[in-house]
């Protein structure tokens, strides 16, 4: 089983080290960005799981950082901060922050929260969409099946299908899908959502050319639907 990924996002270089080695030897694999522009582009080019955010960075707040996240990023976010205003901790949450730790904290509840947090995005996912008779998509287990064949999908192939399959039903358009699968600075590469979207259909569809489960939407993005 993959270990969950945490991206920490701190600009004191100690804290940023007993993050690492306390998640590290409790399970999690992480990585660390001293600056809101690095933890930006971190996340951009491997989403986490989680993001803990630190509010006092040297080059843009954090709450900056976080309405960024927020425009394509939808797995939790913790704040770490040694602000402690009610004001700030409002603005925090309702800037889409999943909850909220003063400096200093204990160790074990941050592990309680992180875990809350974590439970609580696995908890959105734990159905299995069923399409039809031939295809199964298990958000829990992250698989996809093809009359009952396991199928082999690629990570960006996997994260793509489970995007459109989460919004059954619904028109999610170019730029929406190529922000929260490449991130905020892929909005025009629309080729990669084309690539992506025939790889997909050639795995799951019973005739690529014309698809029953990836429909597009023309001039404005793509549907799943289940037959």
């Amino acid at each position: 089983m993959n270990k969950p990924g945490i991206l920490v996002i701190d600009d004191e270089a100690q804290m940023r080290k007993l993050l690492e080695i306390t998640l590290q030897t409790n399970g999690y694999a992480v990585t660390t960005a001293g600056t809101a522009k690095e933890g930006l582009i971190m996340a951009s080019n491997h989403p986490p799981d989680l993001v803990l955010l630190d509010l006092g960075l040297p080059d843009k707040s954090g709450h900056e950082v976080l309405k960024a996240l927020r425009q394509w990023y939808t797995n939790p976010v913790i704040i770490l901060s040694v602000q402690k205003d009610e004001e700030d901790i409002v603005m925090a949450l309702d800037n889409g922050a999943n909850d909220y730790l003063s400096k200093p904290f204990r160790t074990g509840e941050l592990l309680a929260r992180m875990r809350s947090a974590l439970r609580t995005a696995l908890a959105e996912d734990s159905i299995s969409l069923i399409g039809g008779t031939d295809l199964e998509i298990d958000l829990t287990a992250r698989t996809v099946k093809k009359n009952k064949e396991l199928l082999k999908l690629t990570l960006t192939e996997y994260s793509l299908l489970a995007l459109l399959a989460r919004n059954e039903g619904k028109v999610l358009t170019h730029q929406y899908l190529l922000r929260a699968i490449w991130g905020p600075g892929f909005i025009s590469q629309s080729q990669y959502l084309r690539v992506f979207i025939a790889q997909l259909r050639k795995k799951i569809e019973i005739d690529p050319n014309r698809p029953e489960y990836i429909l597009t939407e023309s001039g404005v993005g793509y549907r799943f639907v289940v037959k």
